[in-house]
């Protein structure tokens, strides 16, 4: 059965990078006037030493199967980063992810996030769910007690956009970032329910979201030094750091390494057990 989801979104993608570009930044003279701005399909095609219709092809979802000697051309001719072209080559040749998400924690895993204290730790799933948490994330991160039973389980996606984004200075740039890491988990499971409901919702309750996803932005999970104000605590420096267990890629640890201050600060807190939200 044809892939329709992922050769859509593989078509969407091209479409936005080949939009970004002029033929000036690839080096190409421009002729005559344009209706759009970027590049044309064929000025692609002869970048990346391929005929303009098996690459228009490719672009409106037809069934082509290219090589990977013929993605990297055309990340070569979009000009792509490292993580675009992969994710470009994910897009045209998605990997098969027949099984359900495993949504079960690890007894040690949950161990290891509550001995952090006070660093913030906390574990998404496929779907970045929030699966568990430690009391310094529960402070600065503002969510309820894991231990309570009546937890709701919190999206972090949604709990960014729709509740904490509103506590944090400069929010949206950051929300950028994570929504491109968003987008990056997203193109492996083209086909999963889930991710599309959880996508449409996204975009009926939040402008941001509606504004971003369309733009195609992509970015691997890479470490980051993380600044934070906050008036319960006060200047929060991090070292934030993304970690996968080998048994479970669909999980996440998300710990955000404190600094020397910002952890004294929150072991006063914590030990205060100050954690109104």
């Amino acid at each position: 059965m044809e892939d329709v989801t992922s050769k859509t979104s593989l078509g969407e993608f091209l479409r936005s990078r080949r939009g970004r570009l002029t033929p000036e930044d690839v080096g190409l003279r421009s002729f005559g006037r344009r209706r759009t701005s970027g590049l044309r399909r064929e000025e692609v095609a002869q970048l990346a030493f391929i005929g303009t219709s098996w690459y228009t092809a490719l672009e409106q979802g037809r069934s082509v199967n290219p090589s990977e000697d013929v993605l990297n051309n055309i990340a070569k001719a979009l000009r792509l980063t490292e993580d675009e072209r992969q994710h470009l080559h994910l897009l045209a040749k998605p990997i098969q992810q027949e099984r359900e998400a495993d949504q079960h924690i690890p007894v040690g895993l949950t161990r290891t996030i509550k001995a952090l204290d006070p660093n913030p730790a906390f574990v998404l799933g496929r779907y970045w769910d929030l699966l568990a948490w430690n009391k310094a994330a529960q402070f600065v991160f503002r969510l309820p007690s894991f231990e309570n039973p009546k937890s709701q389980r919190i999206n972090w996606i949604r709990y960014l956009l729709t509740e904490l984004g509103a506590s944090i200075e400069d929010w949206e740039s950051g929300a950028k970032v994570l929504l491109a890491h968003f987008r990056a988990d997203y193109a492996r499971f083209p086909d999963d329910a889930r991710f599309k409901e959880l996508i449409e919702e996204l975009m009926q309750i939040s402008r941001l979201f509606r504004e971003i996803w369309p733009l195609h932005e992509v970015q691997a999970v890479t470490n980051r030094h993380k600044r934070r104000y906050d008036p319960r605590i006060g200047e929060m420096e991090f070292e934030h750091v993304t970690l996968q267990p080998p048994t479970n890629p669909d999980l996440k640890m998300m710990v955000y390494t404190a600094s020397t201050g910002t952890a004294a600060r929150l072991q006063r807190l914590l030990g205060g057990d100050h954690l109104e939200h």
